[in-house]
């Protein structure tokens, strides 16, 4: 993460908003500030603007509000649309419209709480410092730039014209004896692999099918005769495959390797008047635009785009792609790539939905982790960074400052030596860790967060980061696109990869691995991973023993499906296709913290402390809630970062860039709007409630209300 660019957004831009309720010679320009109302009290916290368009102002801040009766506030996030008078060194803001609110914490009266918000907002004339201003402005520019290290150089591009399976290594084949036989394993491949000790023949299992070699790169051919050893081996699968049918063809690679497989020659169908050509015989993206006649294919959620299947492929950001790319038709057989075109409906609810955190109360009490480690633990510094991270074991284990933080499933452990004892982490050096960047097989632990802490539980949550999926340009991307190297000794230890497994989006279960013809060779090699005992092939091979995607087989066992066609697949085909196949496969969307392992560290709910200290607009009251891009509200408690939902303490979202065609767009609405053309749509309120936050910008913002605080004492009416 680009801690440094991101720290001028928005401790600014929630500086913005000052209530003056009454008719005082002077006030301050501290926050937060209070607007009472008959039904309770509005708190709202240093706001952040987003853009100055003439004098139209956008932005957003926290706020809470406190019902009279009610003994604990309901904390929330609200982005407006307001007129902006300058001038002088204090700003006016009125005419305040709010779009949109968002309530982290769960309330069953939201409309009540809207309408309370909307109309004191609506009466009330907020100041502000132009300096604020300006510095937080200026932010906004920069932090766009989040997220730049990500690594987008294309992989090797493959093109077949019959079904093929990628048998992928994580570089040269590694063997590893198989407990009481005369057969080894290959374990840095997800992919059933073995080898005869004696003959170095080789062999491979989708499950149905068998097929063998003299060199692990191929070539591989079918065989009916397999060892009847390594048949035994083999677990029988939970669901029987049909072997009918042409077997698919293997193709080999110790790289990072693309291969795109047609059924056949390419078919190509025309699509918005032929303005785009699709490929329908395959499962992987492919279009020509005949506008240039360049190719694009989508990959791990990146496009790429030649002039010929040979190359060279170029890397194209989303929001740059052919503008006849956001027509393709919602119910068309390849509808499912408009998630992957910056500036659509399918596009901008991903991004929020990759924003949403997932948390949980973790009990302390006998919540612990294990970390085993390949002789003396060993540290590595991570470049750039006062952050060193353990290379020898399958854990993710960091040092900073002589001390130890382990993240297992999405909770940070702490301990004074790297052997442990392990105890739920309360806090966390998140400044240090968030400057981890993309190129370290860490870098998905800035993800992972603290927000509150009681003597008896730790609220802790993860965004999609920790998955290793990243908004990137308007749309959802895989991977960083680096490569990590694994780790060898007695034990194999694989790090998570972008390239080769087939990775792709849906909006009902977010990312899953796989092709329907080749869903039987990875269940194969995962089967036999468990099966073969050993310890050999440790923590899982993508996911380098963190979560992973899901692998669907497109709800079809069989390997040879007979009729491969674009429109059917799970993640870029017709929705209506896709939706019928997670219903019939019942697929559903994991939280790490609900698994069944994890289950007994989490709190029970009734006896989570609901008390939460309460604002109020006094002396005492601190400025340490903010809003972030993304409608989350963190809190600054003692330097660390926590959010808020759920009536507890949650997590603070990551980096956004929105396409320049979504900001033309949003600020041409805004200011459609003020000039009195209608009410916003729904779908544009819920852009404008979600566009990003980070903890870079969130220290921007609590650096600005250092700097700024006791400064800002004006006089009301000065020119």
């Amino acid at each position: 993460m680009i801690i440094q660019i991101m720290r001028l957004l928005k401790s600014a831009v929630i500086g913005m908003l000052l209530v003056s309720l009454f008719p005082i010679a002077a006030f301050a320009v501290d926050w937060p500030q209070e607007i009472t109302e008959p039904e309770g009290k509005i708190v709202v916290y240093q706001l952040q603007p987003d853009s100055l368009s003439g004098n139209t102002l956008q932005g957003k801040a926290a706020l809470s509000i406190e019902l009279t009766g009610q003994s604990t506030p309901t904390f929330g996030a609200f982005w407006f649309i307001a007129r902006v008078d300058t001038g002088s060194e204090v700003a006016q803001v009125r005419d305040v419209d709010v779009t949109q609110i968002k309530w982290p914490d769960s309330t069953p009266n939201t409309d009540k709480l809207n309408t309370i918000v909307d109309n004191a907002l609506k009466s009330t004339t907020f100041q502000l410092s132009m300096k604020s201003l300006t510095a937080s402005l200026a932010s906004s520019k920069q932090e766009r730039k989040s997220l730049e290290e990500l690594k987008n150089t294309a992989p090797t591009i493959i093109f077949k014209q019959e079904l093929t399976v990628l048998l992928t290594y994580d570089g040269a084949p590694i063997y590893r004896a198989i407990d009481n036989s005369q057969y080894e394993r290959v374990i840095n491949t997800p992919f059933a692999v073995a080898r005869n000790k004696t003959t170095k023949k080789l062999y491979l299992s989708s499950g149905s099918f068998w097929y063998e070699a003299d060199n692990p790169l191929g070539p591989w051919t079918l065989t009916r005769k397999p060892p009847a050893e390594l048949v035994k081996l083999m677990p029988k699968p939970k669901t029987t495959s049909s072997t009918s049918g042409t077997p698919p063809a293997i193709y080999a690679t110790t790289t990072p390797t693309e291969l795109i497989s047609t059924q056949g020659q390419p078919k190509w169908k025309s699509l918005i008047a032929g303005q785009l050509l699709y490929v329908t015989n395959t499962e992987v993206p492919w279009i020509r635009d005949t506008s240039n006649n360049k190719m694009y294919v989508l990959l791990s959620g990146r496009w790429y785009s030649a002039a010929k299947e040979s190359g060279p492929w170029t890397f194209v950001r989303a929001d740059k792609l052919p503008e006849s790319f956001s027509n393709i038709p919602p119910d068309s057989d390849i509808s499912g790539v408009r998630v992957s075109v910056a500036g659509t409906a399918e596009a901008n609810e991903a991004v929020i939905n990759a924003k949403i955190p997932q948390t949980a109360a973790i009990t302390r009490k006998g919540t612990t982790t294990t970390v085993t480690y390949n002789g003396d633990p060993k540290f590595e510094m991570i470049p750039g960074t006062q952050v060193a991270y353990a290379v020898n074991t399958d854990s993710q284990v960091l040092r900073v400052d002589n001390k130890f933080y382990a993240v297992d499933n999405g909770v940070w452990f702490i301990a004074s030596s790297p052997t442990g004892p392990w105890i739920v982490a309360d806090h966390i050096p998140s400044e240090q860790i968030a400057q981890i960047p993309p190129s370290s097989p860490v870098y998905n632990t800035t993800y992972v967060q603290i927000y509150d802490s009681t003597p008896d539980v730790v609220y802790v949550g993860y965004t999609s980061g920790y998955l290793w999926s990243y908004p990137y340009y308007g749309v959802p991307v895989y991977g960083t696109g680096w490569y990590y190297p694994p780790l060898w000794g007695p034990y194999y230890y694989p790090r998570p990869v972008t390239w080769g497994v087939y990775v792709g989006y849906n909006p009902w279960i977010g990312w899953n691995y796989g092709m329907s013809w080749g869903y039987g060779f990875y269940s194969a090699g995962f089967a036999w991973g468990v099966a073969w005992g050993g310890g050999y092939y440790a923590g899982g091979y993508h996911g380098g023993g963190y979560r992973s995607p899901v692998f669907i087989n497109n709800g079809n066992i069989n390997i040879n499906t007979g009729n491969i066609n674009i429109g059917n697949n799970i993640n870029f085909g017709n929705k209506t296709n896709i939706n019928n196949q997670i219903q019939k496969n019942n697929i559903t969307r994991n939280n790490i913290y609900n698994n069944p392992q994890n289950r007994v560290r989490n709190a029970d709910k009734s006896t989570l402390n609901k008390n939460f200290t309460q604002a109020t607009h006094n002396p005492t009251r601190k400025n340490n809630v903010f809003s972030d891009r993304n409608g989350n509200v963190a809190r600054d408690n003692n330097g660390q970062w926590q959010s808020r939902t759920n009536k507890q303490w949650q997590n603070v979202s990551n980096q956004h860039n929105m396409s320049q065609t979504q900001k033309n767009n949003l600020n041409n609405k805004a200011q459609n709007h003020t000039n009195g053309s209608g009410d916003f749509s729904n779908d544009f309120k819920q852009q404008m409630n979600n566009r990003g936050i980070d903890r870079d910008s969130l220290n921007n913002s609590r650096n600005i209300r250092q700097n700024f605080q006791g400064q800002g004492r004006f006089q009301r009416g000065r020119k």
